[in-house]
């Protein structure tokens, strides 16, 4: 149950004591003019009182951080009030945070307080030991921790039982991450309905979320009351239903509190530029007339790069912010938006959840995220403390290519699912990822994602040393998998309604998410008619045109065999000899880049590597699928990344690649190399074996088995290197995986080339 009758009498009584240190304990977190809202109280005193298990769907801004510190505080013992006074002091709280800046965050938030925290996530694995001991010793009374340590075998094993016995409050942060309905789910939060039943039925529990429609409220609402007891919902009707919430918990012990998702600070456009050097050039423009400091959030890693070179060249204080970005320097970045010094972070999506600066008083998005749910969110993260602030849209043509090309996530087909399971239950050992990669075609991050699927629901185990099968029955649910394959395709096709809507921007949002309260918010450029100038001066989009066009990017080389290859029939392993390697090399553009990424991307539409359906084939220039001579502007291109290739040693003679599907185009590029460079055309590999398109494999090993035999070295070419005293320039159209240019690069070595360097148009990466 949840408290013995006489402690459940006791805090009645003092119910009026409570709400008031609560309210004093508020003012100390959020500042002397705060107040407690009628929905916080009710999860407080639902949380304090009756032990219940809570979902909070609120805005960003509205304060659900406070509830979680303030019940943790009262829990605790805070101040002579709440359990400790009946002998019934309890544990600590647990926070699960899907994010480190978040973490952070919250960390920080919760010494306001005079709250101890201790986090444990994958940045700080050589504190474990540290923050462990301080827990077991009673010196701390909040532990963050990430979600993926769950299954991590080492916290599960030697810490979960522990935790799980002593836990106080569990508060789950960005709780629509349980649902895969939700715009993010995220599989390791779905290990969190075993933690969540596993609990002593006297545990309360919390949720929050500011981005969940009903359909994901109904799904969380039922995993929270996974194994409640009959104590949990003691009390289910004090307070219910009064105040902005409304108590809708479709399951029984789950109270949900429901609130208007409006964000009264917030003023929402959208500038719709027809190319990617206006939005830059728009950007550079008017981001000072932008409030304060803020977030510009771009679609892919390389436009972040682009956009952040392009405007500290435009004199403005700028810091890039991606999933690629050291983690030193990512606190860097949030430390100097915090404090003011930058303009703006230009930032992918991994700032997303969680990021807190109060006074964040614009967001910017040079192009759209593909759920208007996610865009939401997103622009959450401004006018939390301020009364007016500005959130632009800037959409781009090639929004929906790069949607596409990130969809290919959902769930994999049947038979290869139970390839898997069949791998797994042959092994003797645990299998590592890198080994089931050599074993089943699947890409790194879908593999990784489908295992962890598998573990929540039984069929294999995380082990140390890699994953085992468990032999437990487990059920394909395709039908589900399709129906969620479908709502990602709603969720794009409703991010382009918003675009055109000739309604009320927040009122749409907000409906996306079931918001009982969507209305008119009479501030959006809809609701006004006042809106952004869309003109933009020669000279700045002169100037970005430049940046966005200037070519040239670095591929390093492969430098390890893939695990795993000798279960594949090819006895490699380890280290890539340094006598077998190619050396750096360089493509004109990342077909994820907005300049000349935009400019390629439609000569490789149609390429059977990726699919038909990545947008118009051909280009200026080329006939169908891409492949004739090199294009005039495409040769300025070559020219320009050649020029400014920092090579120890020029190149010597140029070698092509033979290719399937844009022979023309290949030998166009080399010749023009050639003659350009006044350089030896020595020929080019063969093409003796077939093998899948690059498209068509998804993992390192099997890529490189089936490209082992496809190509050799002809007579006259083996000859012709003979002579050769210098680097061979090795041409290729594009490069998708790296193991063409790599077994290319030994085949040319063995045969004598001292150096081979790669070139190619394009990298197939974002």
């Amino acid at each position: 149950m949840a408290v013995v009758p006489a402690a459940a009498a006791a805090l009645a009584a003092g119910g009026g004591a409570l709400r008031t240190r609560a309210e004093e304990l508020l003012r100390a977190l959020a500042g002397p003019a705060a107040v407690l809202r009628e929905d916080q109280w009710q999860a407080i005193d639902a949380l304090v009182t009756h032990r219940r298990r809570v979902l909070l769907v609120q805005r960003t801004g509205w304060g659900k951080s406070a509830v979680y510190f303030l019940a943790t505080a009262l829990l605790r013992g805070e101040a002579g009030l709440g359990p400790a006074d009946l002998g019934r002091r309890t544990g600590p709280t647990v926070i699960v945070s899907p994010l480190l800046a978040l973490i952070r965050n919250q960390a920080a938030a919760a010494s306001r307080l005079g709250i101890r925290a201790g986090e444990i996530h994958s940045g700080n694995v050589t504190e474990w030991d540290e923050v462990y001991a301080a827990l077991r010793a009673g010196d701390l009374d909040v532990l963050l921790v990430g979600p993926e340590r769950l299954n991590n075998p080492t916290f599960r094993d030697d810490y979960l039982p522990e935790l799980a016995a002593t836990t106080g409050l569990l508060v789950v942060d960005e709780a629509h991450c349980i649902s895969d309905w939700g715009h993010d789910f995220r599989p390791d939060y779905r290990r969190l309905r075993t933690l969540i039943a596993g609990l002593r039925p006297q545990v309360p529990v919390l949720a929050t979320t500011a981005t969940a429609n009903q359909r994901v409220v109904e799904d969380v609402s039922e995993q929270l009351g996974a194994g409640a007891g009959a104590g949990a919902g003691a009390g289910a009707g004090a307070g219910a239903g009064a105040g902005a919430g409304s108590e809708s918990g479709a399951t029984p012990g789950t109270l949900v509190l429901r609130g208007s998702l409006d964000r009264e600070s917030l003023r929402l456009a959208v500038v719709d530029l027809p190319r990617a050097e206006h939005r830059f050039g728009w950007l550079a423009e008017r981001l000072g007339e932008l409030p304060g400091s803020g977030i510009v959030y771009t679609l892919t890693k390389a436009a972040a790069e682009e956009l952040t070179a392009f405007l500290r060249g435009e004199g403005y204080p700028v810091a890039c912010y991606h999933g690629g970005t050291e983690a030193a320097e990512r606190i860097a970045a949030e430390e100097d938006l915090l404090a003011n010094r930058v303009k703006a972070l230009v930032a992918t999506s991994a700032l997303g959840m969680g990021f807190d600066k109060p006074d964040l008083g614009f967001v910017a998005h040079v192009g759209a995220p593909s759920s208007p749910i996610s865009y939401y969110q997103q622009i959450g993260r401004a006018g939390r403390a301020v009364e007016t602030a500005e959130v632009v849209l800037l959409p781009a043509a090639e929004d929906r290519a790069i949607w596409r090309y990130f969809t290919d996530t959902s769930f994999p087909p049947e038979h290869v699912v139970r390839a898997v399971l069949g791998v797994l239950a042959d092994a003797d050992r645990p299998m590592s990822t890198q080994a089931l990669l050599a074993a089943v075609d699947l890409g790194p991050s879908r593999l990784d994602q489908m295992l962890k699927v598998l573990d929540t629901d039984g069929a294999v185990r995380r082990v140390k040393g890699g994953w085992t099968a468990t032999g437990a029955p487990w059920l394909y649910d395709e039908p589900r998998y399709r129906r969620v394959a479908a709502a990602r395709a709603a969720e794009q096709q409703a991010m382009l309604d918003y675009i055109a809507t000739p309604g009320c921007r927040m009122e749409f949002l907000r409906r996306q998410l079931d918001d009982p309260h969507a209305a008119p918010c009479g501030r959006c450029d809809r609701c006004t008619g006042r809106t952004w100038p869309s003109a933009v001066s020669t000279a700045a989009s002169t100037r970005a045109r430049e940046e966005l066009m200037r070519p040239g990017v670095v591929i390093e080389p492969r430098r390890m065999w893939p695990t795993g290859m000798t279960r594949l029939g090819i006895s490699l392993s380890g280290r890539i000899p340094p006598t077998a390697g190619a050396e750096p090399g360089r493509v004109v553009a990342r077909l994820g880049d907005i300049g000349w990424g935009n400019r390629l991307r439609p000569m490789f539409a149609a390429d059977p590597a990726t699919g038909p359906d990545r947008g118009p084939a051909g280009g200026p220039g080329l006939g169908s699928g891409g492949d004739g001579p090199l294009p005039a502007d495409l040769v300025e291109a070559v020219v320009g990344t050649l020029a400014h290739w920092d090579w120890a040693r020029r190149p010597a003679a140029v070698v092509a690649i033979a290719s399937r599907a844009r022979p023309r185009l290949v030998a166009s590029l080399a010749e023009r190399i050639a003659a350009i460079g006044r350089l030896p055309l020595l020929g080019q590999l063969d093409r003796v074996g077939g093998g899948p398109h690059a498209g068509q494999v998804h993992n390192s090993a099997h890529r490189l088995a089936g490209l082992w035999e496809a190509f050799a070295v002809p007579p006259d070419l083996q000859g012709a290197l003979s002579s050769i005293d210098g680097p061979i320039l090795l041409v290729d159209d594009r490069i998708v995986t790296g193991w063409t240019m790599t077994v290319a690069a030994r085949l040319l070595r063995r045969a004598g080339a001292p150096a081979v360097l790669p070139f190619a148009l394009a990298v197939d990466t974002t």
